[in-house]
């Protein structure tokens, strides 16, 4: 089966061919196709599968993502790990937020990335995400909850807001990340047993007699008056029990 693929910029293909071809036959092991023909010149991509049966069908609808993650500025290791079940792209394109206008995506890639790239590193820690900005769109690769955090981040960045809003942001995302992984999904409810209640009580000698005699007491103290015959069964005695009086 012949599957065609997004064409990456021109300044992109030496990098998705690689030296003497190695980032390509990396892609080809990774993905588990037969071989990716990439035109050199137009940068057009061609991508041969097995017979059906003999590849990973989620591989190949993921492996498009891979190349436009590639083709917009993400280095081909870092683009790959898309190729994993639990990981998703996404692409911010920054002209939707400020425009055409060339000075305007410069202003907000700087803010992106931040001074020494210390805004993007701690968005993609804080994320477990991938970033890569290239010329006016952004790309991220991650997992779901981290992803969706990361982009909202982005855009917020874009829209104007200050950094310090962002890392609140990013940080109360974190926490409740966190929280959500050590919360339990369901309790198990066992059965109690008379097991260890009668092997304890073999342990201390009366001990359930006592313990009979002080529920009598407690039901006695909370038995209706009016009520005859609740009144007649509390006042019944067991056999360990007798009434003893005398005239003062």
């Amino acid at each position: 089966m012949r599957q065609s693929l997004p064409r990456v910029p021109k300044d992109r293909i030496a990098v998705l061919i690689g030296a003497k071809g190695a980032t390509r036959r990396d892609l080809e092991k990774a993905a588990g196709c037969k071989n990716i023909q990439i035109d050199s010149i137009s940068g057009e991509i061609e991508v041969t599968w097995p017979e059906a049966g003999d590849y990973d069908p989620v591989k190949a609808l993921k492996l498009p993502d891979v190349i436009k993650a590639v083709g917009r500025g993400m280095a081909p290791g870092r683009a790959i790990q898309l190729l994993q079940d639990d990981w998703f792209f996404e692409m911010v394109d920054l002209k939707e937020h400020v425009g055409k206008r060339s000075n305007q995506q410069r202003r907000i890639r700087a803010r992106i990335i931040g001074s020494e790239g210390k805004i993007r590193k701690m968005i993609e820690q804080h994320t477990g995400t991938e970033i890569s900005i290239y010329k006016s769109t952004v790309v991220l690769v991650g997992e779901g909850a981290g992803l969706i955090s990361a982009r909202h981040a982005i855009e917020m960045l874009a829209s104007g807001s200050e950094h310090g809003t962002v890392i609140k942001y990013l940080e109360k995302e974190r926490r409740k990340s966190r929280i959500g992984a050590r919360s339990i999904d369901y309790i198990v409810e066992k059965e109690s047993t008379t097991t260890q209640t009668d092997d304890f009580a073999d342990l201390v000698p009366d001990l359930a007699n006592v313990a009979h005699r002080r529920n009598r007491r407690l039901k006695a103290s909370q038995v209706d008056p009016e009520n005859e015959e609740a009144v007649v069964e509390v006042m019944e005695l067991a056999e360990d029990e007798e009434v003893n009086w005398e005239e003062e």
